[in-house]
C-alpha cells in the first residue's frame, strides 16, 4: 500500500490537470482560445503517475497532441501554458504554439506533436543520444491507441531494442482511436503484446491508477537506466470527453460514458482515500487549493498583451 501522502499527492496533481483542462473548454467556447484542441479529462492519472516515477531534472517526455497533461505533470506553470493557448506574449513559447505544438523544454516536455506516433522516434533519437552524453536519461514517448499502427512508430521501437535504448513507450490506450473502437482496428488489442516481436518486455497498467502506473513507470526507468533497453506499457484508461472540443461522441455506446465517468481516476481515488480515514475536509481543501490556483492563472493569462505578429517569422528554421 503506498504511502498516504503520496496519494495525496497523486490526487493534486490530477485536480490541477482537471480544472485546467476544464477551464480550457470554458475558453475555447468563449472564443477566446482558437484552434485545435484536444483535452485528456479522464487520463490524469497517466500523468500524475509517470511524471512523479521519471527524475525531473534530466528525463525527457515527449507527449502526443493530448498533452497539457503532461505539461503540467512535468512542473511547467499553469499560466504559462494558459497564456500559450490563449496566443499572449508571456505564453510558454511566446504565444507560437498553441495547444497542438505547445513544449517546455525546461521542464523536460519536449513538444506536442500534430503527426500521429511522431513522439517515438524523436524520443528514440533522445534515448540515443543519452547513450553519448552520460546523462543517464530516460526518454518517454507517450501516445494513443491507434498510433500502434503507425510504421514510424513500428520503426521506432524496432531500432530502439536493437540498440537496447533507454526509452519508455507508453500507450495511452483509452478505447478509442480518434472516432473508432481500437477493437475494430486490430485483430489482438492487447497491444501490449506486439512488444514479444520486438524482443522487449511490455505489460498492461490500469491508467486509471496513480500508483500502478507510477510503479510499471518507475520500473521501467530503472531497467533504463541500467542499460536493460526499452520497453512497451499499455495504460488502459478512458476519455471522458470528446476527442476534440466539438466531438458530438455519437460513436460512444448507450451507457459508457456512464461507465467511464463512475470509474475517472479523480473520484476512485478521492474514494480510496476516504476509506483509508482521510478527512473529507481535506480532500476539499486539495480541490479547492487546485481549483483556486488554476483559476488565477487563466484571469492572469487573460489579462496578458497578445503575441506581437511582427514576431511571427521569429524562431522558424528551414
Amino acid at each position: 500500500m503506498p504511502e498516504t501522502d503520496a496519494l495525496l499527492g497523486f490526487l493534486e496533481s490530477m485536480h490541477r490537470i482537471r480544472y485546467f483542462e476544464e477551464e480550457v473548454a470554458r475558453l475555447r467556447a468563449s472564443g477566446d482560445v482558437v484552434g485545435s484542441v484536444h483535452l485528456c479529462n479522464g487520463q490524469e492519472a497517466i500523468y500524475a503517475g509517470a511524471c512523479a516515477a521519471l527524475d525531473l531534472s534530466r528525463d525527457a517526455v515527449f507527449p502526443t497532441y493530448r498533452g497539457h497533461g503532461w505539461t503540467l505533470a512535468r512542473g511547467a506553470p499553469p499560466h504559462a501554458v494558459f497564456a500559450e493557448l490563449l496566443g499572449r506574449r508571456t505564453g510558454i513559447n511566446g504565444g507560437r504554439g498553441g495547444s497542438a505544438y505547445l513544449t517546455a523544454p525546461e521542464h523536460g516536455m519536449f513538444g506536442e506533436n500534430s503527426i500521429v506516433g511522431a513522439g517515438a522516434p524523436i524520443a528514440t533519437g533522445a534515448a540515443l543520444a543519452a547513450n553519448y552524453d552520460g546523462s543517464g536519461r530516460v526518454a518517454l514517448a507517450a501516445f494513443g491507441d491507434g498510433a500502434m499502427n503507425q510504421g514510424a512508430v513500428h520503426e521506432a521501437m524496432n531500432f530502439a531494442s536493437v540498440r537496447r535504448l533507454p526509452v519508455i513507450f507508453l500507450v495511452e490506450n483509452n478505447h478509442y482511436s480518434e472516432l473508432t473502437p481500437i477493437s475494430a482496428m486490430v485483430r489482438v488489442d492487447r497491444l501490449f503484446k506486439r512488444a514479444s516481436g520486438y524482443g522487449m518486455p511490455g505489460a498492461r497498467v490500469d491508467g486509471n491508477d496513480p500508483d500502478a502506473v507510477y510503479r510499471a513507470v518507475g520500473e521501467a526507468a530503472r531497467r533504463a537506466r541500467a542499460g536493460e533497453g526499452p520497453v512497451l506499457l499499455e495504460a488502459m484508461t478512458q476519455r471522458i470527453v470528446g476527442h476534440y472540443i466539438g466531438d458530438a461522441q455519437h460513436y460512444r455506446p448507450a451507457g459508457e460514458l456512464d461507465r467511464a465517468l463512475a470509474e475517472e481516476p479523480i473520484g476512485r481515488l478521492a474514494r480510496a482515500l476516504d476509506g483509508l480515514g482521510v478527512p473529507d475536509a481535506d480532500l476539499t481543501a486539495i480541490a479547492e487549493r487546485a481549483r483556486t490556483e488554476i483559476t488565477a492563472a487563466a484571469a492572469r493569462a487573460l489579462a496578458d498583451p497578445p503575441a506581437d505578429p511582427a514576431t511571427v517569422l521569429e524562431h522558424l528554421y528551414a
